[in-house]
């Protein structure tokens, strides 16, 4: 089955975006058929990578390696541990790292060549390189006379320099390049976590590498026994002159602690508190209490004083006072009498009106009641503002109190800070003191035998065999190469993927119902074939392409039992399903760029059409670019412009096909006509397709592509359904998205979609597995495809 489902609606929404779910990011079906896709690619990159593994293990000279060695003495860090509390296994670490980087000094490499002369040894200044090696020389050179590099400072021209002063500037220069290079080549490395420090050199000079190695490891112990003396000579004579003064300094400091403790009186009572810090400290406590009354005071005191703001007519509402204030009963007599009096004015004006002078006369006693409560309530916010005045001045008093006692505070610590550092600087001398004299006695006893501390375990011999290139190692390495090379490539296409390959595709990430798959039929027309009208002789339409173009018309009539044909059918029982109900209906052929087929499958599909006995017109609407009626070979003085702009009906500018009784409306293209999109939307279109309706059940029009131009867009409300053709593996995903976006009224009528001129034999890669693009070998025995296709039309 070449086809995914019946759509029994338009279409579906539209997704949100050309790309996958964020759960299908790793998808290990979809990286299969990845890997299987880009196989020849991968293959390819591993057998250039094996290649080229070979040819540098052809032209790569072998290298020899001579290895030595030294074990480093334990009792070094019995020293260190008696000196330092840090970890043994950081003290092992470091030492031997620092073991490492002197191995590696330029100071033993220069030892070394002045010992065997390497700066005028030619093997050692100049071994044989392999040709990857020459080269990245090569490149360095050209980019060196490209871009030349500056002269080194004091460095002028050696050529106006005397022959003898030439000769030794040249030789410091060349025991330099000999000094570093020997200090990049050699290799110095610890032997897991032992104490042991391998030591090696790589030549292509067996005995070359030995020499070194040898050379190297002496080198390293003659040094270490001179520091060692050294060392301990130098520490002997500094600890001597150190002693005097550190004993003179450690008198010093001790005697300056008293004095300082003596001038400034820092005497503290019995719990060791000064006499300063505790004033302080009763003062801030008093300092706290005062705030605290201040606070209250002054919160009351803005309480009443909002009351007697607001006047004298809210005095009544605002005059909440607790009973244990001062004339608070005088204030609540006067708030009972106001109450009463409120009473009795409510009832008189209720019963006589507000008129009524006895009502006028309460009226006037209660705001009388009002001005007194405002009278008493203005004297409690005085004796208020009085009570937070004097707690205000006290609080005042004792911040002048504290910052007097904080001035005083201060000084005495600040004296107390310096006794204590001058009693830390006491301390630490007398225990420096202390420290020196025994280091001094140390190094007088080591100074008579220095030790040395590491000592050759095993000489350097001479190698038997090359340490490199490793063939398998090389081989293998440049396979792996190869292959991540080939899956970079791979990678590489399947991300420049961007076209349409399998009917899930034209579902998930455009939302149409796909109709199946379009196999490729005969050979694919050449880039320079002119079109039928540029050939307007028997001898060229009766040519082999133009023969060849006419039998891919009518695939579907002369192989019915095709899988092209089957495609067709799937596409007529879509839209059959979709206008269930319409008498006529008329099918529209599109798609987004030229090239893609629309042209073929329209005429087969209305062939198809034809062939079962419904009565079927096809028209070339395509009025720039009539492929469909060159590919048919229809030599016709008037087509579709002339029936539609005469008011002409369809028989008289149709063609009927012998063998189907299929009518064609062809379109003849007479010099540069703009307006196309005008003609096929006007009301002659209209009416000529109505006429037609009242003949044909079908009504198949191929029409111009969508980008170019928007002929389809103003046919389209004379269109039931569209059906949309997509070349496999060229038209883009993102533009038949874009173009459902920006034409929603053309997208709402697609029945559709088919991929067309499918390549069989490479669909199968790009199916998931269960797919039925896996399976068509399976159905093969359903489709009856003939061999070749037939060179013969009748039109």
């Amino acid at each position: 089955m070449n086809y995914a489902n019946f759509p029994l609606d338009k279409r579906m929404p539209l997704p949100n975006s050309d790309a996958g779910n964020g759960e299908d990011f790793i998808d290990v079906e979809r990286l299969l058929g990845m890997a299987a896709r880009q196989a020849k690619v991968v293959a390819v990159c591993a057998v250039i990578g094996l290649f080229l593994g070979m040819l540098y293990l052809q032209t790569t000279p072998p290298k020899y390696v001579s290895v030595s060695s030294v074990l480093i003495d334990e009792g070094l860090n019995k020293i260190v541990d008696d000196i330092s509390a840090a970890s043994t296994t950081m003290q092992t670490d470091s030492a031997i790292l620092s073991q490492i980087e002197i191995l590696t000094s330029t100071r033993l490499a220069a030892v070394v060549v002045d010992k065997l002369k390497l700066d005028q040894n030619d093997a050692f200044m100049n071994p044989p390189q392999s040709a990857l090696a020459q080269g990245v020389g090569l490149i360095r050179g050209l980019i060196q006379y490209v871009h030349p590099s500056s002269p080194m400072p004091g460095m002028g021209d050696i050529s106006k320099l005397d022959p003898a002063t030439r000769d030794a500037l040249i030789a410091a220069s060349r025991r330099d390049y000999a000094i570093l290079k020997l200090q990049n080549e050699i290799r110095a490395d610890r032997v897991g976590r032992s104490y042991v420090i391998a030591l090696g050199y790589q030549a292509t000079d067996p005995g070359l590498a030995k020499a070194i190695t040898k050379a190297y490891a002496d080198a390293y112990l003659a040094d270490q026994l001179d520091a060692s003396f050294d060392a301990t000579e130098r520490a002997a004579v500094w600890l001597q002159g150190r002693l005097t003064e550190l004993r003179e300094s450690s008198q010093q400091a001790s005697l300056a602690v008293e004095k300082f403790r003596a001038e400034h009186g820092l005497s503290a009572n019995s719990d060791g508190q000064l006499m300063s810090d505790k004033q302080l400290a009763d003062l801030n406590a008093q300092l706290i209490v005062a705030q605290a009354d201040t606070a209250r005071a002054s919160a009351r005191y803005q309480q009443y004083k909002s009351i007697v703001d607001s006047g004298s007519d809210n005095a009544f509402n605002d005059a909440a006072i607790s009973s244990d204030q001062p004339s608070s009963s005088v204030i609540s007599s006067l708030k009972t009498r106001y109450l009463a009096v409120a009473k009795r004015q409510q009832d008189v004006e209720a019963n006589f009106g507000p008129q009524h002078p006895q009502a006028v006369a309460l009226a006037k006693e209660k705001a009388d009641i009002s001005a007194q409560i405002f009278g008493e309530l203005k004297q409690l916010t005085e004796s208020y503002r009085n009570e937070y005045e004097v707690a205000l001045a006290r609080e005042t008093a004792l911040r002048a109190n504290v910052a007097a006692a904080q001035g005083k505070s201060s000084i005495d610590n600040q004296s107390q800070v310096q006794l204590r550092d001058l009693d830390q600087k006491a301390t630490a001398l007398t225990t420096l003191y202390q420290t020196f004299l025994g280091r001094y006695e140390e190094a007088a006893q080591q100074r008579s035998f220095p030790v040395g501390k590491i000592r050759i375990i095993s000489d350097a011999s001479t190698p038997l065999s090359a340490s490199s290139p490793r063939t398998v190692i090389v081989l293998g390495l440049s396979l792996v190469l190869g292959v991540l090379m080939g899956a970079g490539f791979g990678g590489l296409n399947e991300f420049n993927e961007r076209f349409f390959r399998t009917g899930e595709e034209v579902r998930d990430r455009v939302g149409l119902k796909f109709l199946g798959y379009l196999p490729s039929i005969g050979s694919r027309p050449a880039k320079d074939d002119k079109p039928a009208e540029a050939q307007p002789d028997v001898k060229a339409a009766r040519s082999p392409a133009a023969l060849e173009r006419r039998a891919r018309m009518r695939v579907s009539i002369d192989a019915p039992a095709s899988m092209f044909s089957e495609t067709l059918r799937s596409a007529k029982i879509a839209f059959d399903v979709v206008m269930e109900g319409q008498g006529s209906r008329v099918v529209g052929v599109i798609s987004v760029l030229p090239g893609e087929g629309k042209s073929t499958v329209a005429a087969n599909l209305a062939g198809l059409l034809a062939s079962n006995g419904a009565r079927t017109l096809l028209i070339d609407g395509d009025l720039r670019n009539p492929g469909l009626s060159r590919s048919l070979g229809m030599e016709a003085e008037q087509g579709l412009m002339e029936a539609v702009v005469n008011g002409q009906t369809w028989q008289s500018v149709g063609k009927i096909d012998r063998q189907t009784k299929l009518a064609i409306i062809p379109a003849v293209l007479r010099g540069n006509f703009s307006h196309t999109s005008e003609l096929l939307s006007s009301a002659g279109m209209r009416r000529f397709i109505e006429n037609a309706k009242e003949t044909f059940e079908y009504i198949v029009v191929d029409l111009p592509p969508l980008g170019p131009v928007v002929d389809a867009k103003a046919f389209a409300p004379l269109v039931d359904g569209f059906v949309l053709v997509t070349e496999w593996g060229r038209t883009p995903r993102a533009m038949v998205r874009s173009m459902l976006e920006s034409e929603p009224y053309v997208a709402n009528k697609i029945v559709g979609a088919v991929l067309n001129k499918v390549d069989l034999k490479k669909l199968a890669k790009y199916g998931s597995f269960g797919a039925s693009e896996k399976f068509f070998d399976k159905y093969s025995s359903y489709y009856l495809d003939k061999s070749e296709v037939r060179s013969k039309a009748t039109v």
